[in-house]
């Protein structure tokens, strides 16, 4: 199989195969990020899934909302940490490898999530989050190989389409299930089996690394440094981060419990609603990035994308009965997908040598903040509840959390650099006849 860099320098004449080794090799890069956007869809199902189990899982395990956000806290604690592994194992390995491995563990968390028992649960759901962290790294990683700088953010966009919706499936598809023919135990066994099952395909079919690395392995995570060390950097993964927070702890772990518990919606109708917002990141996740492509600028779409934000959340919390039924958690999720524009954004302002690690650390910094901040949220409901049933006007009250987070996503978005093709490109210059 040719390589990326083999095919750069034929077509630069420096040797090696046929000038069609180029395009054959982005065949071959486009198929590979095909099977890593499969990887991605599957383990963000599994990530929003367990919403629609929460009555399940409280009664299984006997947990407080809090014990139940820490337990499923866990995937994003690991998730953070693995993503700065995957982004270094996959400049210095390529995909094979790390890809294969990240699915081989989800597919081990999701057995031991299904285990029934409390211990069961929490290392199962440390493992998902630990393989998953394998999954966008890297399918951006093969996106970088297979497409041209000029439609990456389109390609990332896409990307997270596939992931958004295995969001939605987590829910518009699992929920029927669990709460019908399969128990939720049984879901995670069919979880693994198939997970397992691409996991053989991926170690299979994925082209690994163009050259093995003879530095020590602790030298692949040298790039981190630069990575680290440019504040701009910090300033994608707190935007996109705080973007992210209403989707991944809001909607992913409470929507479902929200709107059965406090709106009053039988549990069909809630999970229908909940999972409106990942379907509007489905249109939401390739819209923006291509938006921002065509402009020529990120910034103005991240703002906008955060104005919609704002408006749901606010909606949410002083009319919440008057919201329409299914059309506002779509365009909840439309506005944001903008959050996926830092990720585009991170690997423009560092150098191209450390793309991989650019969004190992971007996905430590978003997921680092969702670990955090998890938590903190299932407290706030507990001491508004009194530690007891979760109420309407409870959940109302905690909502002001997620408007405290995306206003400052929108006064964090004005100190980021903008790094679109129109504002890099030369200006005119005036003739003397001006």
């Amino acid at each position: 199989m040719a390589t990326n860099r083999g095919a750069i320098a034929v077509a630069t004449g420096s040797g090696g195969p046929a000038v069609g080794s180029v395009s054959e090799t982005r065949v071959v890069f486009v198929a590979a990020w095909v099977l890593a956007l499969v990887f991605y869809f599957l383990q963000y199902s599994f990530r929003s899934a367990p919403g629609v189990m929460i009555p399940e899982l409280r009664d299984a395990f006997r947990l407080t909302p809090m014990g139940i956000t820490s337990v499923l806290g866990l995937y994003y604690y690991s998730y953070a940490f693995f993503a700065i592994v995957a982004g270094a194992s996959l400049d210095r390995y390529g995909g094979k490898l790390p890809i294969g491995f990240g699915v081989s563990a989800v597919a081990v968390g999701c057995v031991l999530f299904g285990s029934g028992t409390i211990t069961g649960a929490e290392w199962g759901r440390f493992l998902q989050g630990a393989g998953s962290g394998f999954a966008f790294p890297g399918a951006v990683y093969l996106a970088t190989h297979a497409f041209s700088a000029r439609w990456l953010a389109t390609a990332i966009g896409f990307t997270q389409l596939a992931g958004m919706l295995g969001g939605f499936a987590g829910q518009f598809v699992v929920g029927p299930l669990v709460h019908g023919e399969m128990n939720w135990q049984a879901f995670w066994l069919h979880a693994s089996a198939v997970s397992a099952l691409l996991g053989a395909i991926v170690l299979a079919l994925l082209p690994g690394a163009e050259q093995r690395a003879t530095t020590s392995i602790w030298s692949m995570f040298a790039p981190y440094k630069t990575v680290l060390t440019n504040p701009q950097s910090y300033l994608c993964g707190l935007v996109s981060g705080l973007m992210f927070m209403p989707t991944t702890i809001g909607n992913m772990v409470w929507g479902v419990p929200f709107r059965h518990d406090g709106l009053g919606f039988t549990m069909a109708e809630a999970v229908e609603r909940s999972s409106m917002l990942p379907l509007g990141w489905v249109i939401g996740a390739p819209l923006p990035g291509y938006v921002a492509d065509r402009l020529g600028r990120r910034k103005p779409v991240v703002m906008a994308g955060i104005a919609i934000m704002l408006v749901y959340f606010l909606a949410i919390i002083f009319v919440p009965y008057d919201i329409p039924s299914f059309g506002g958690g779509l365009l909840f999720g439309i506005g944001s997908g903008a959050a996926m524009i830092p990720y585009t954004m991170i690997k423009e302002v560092n150098p191209d040598r450390v793309k991989g690690s650019a969004a190992g650390a971007m996905n430590f910094l978003v997921f680092s903040l969702s670990a955090v901040l998890g938590p903190m949220f299932g407290l706030v409901l507990v001491r508004l509840s009194g530690g007891h049933e979760l109420t309407l006007a409870t959940f109302l009250h905690a909502d002001w959390a997620g408007v405290g987070a995306i206003v400052l996503a929108f006064v964090l978005t004005l100190f980021l650099r903008e790094t679109g093709s129109a504002a890099s490109a030369p200006k005119p210059v005036a003739s003397a006849t001006d």
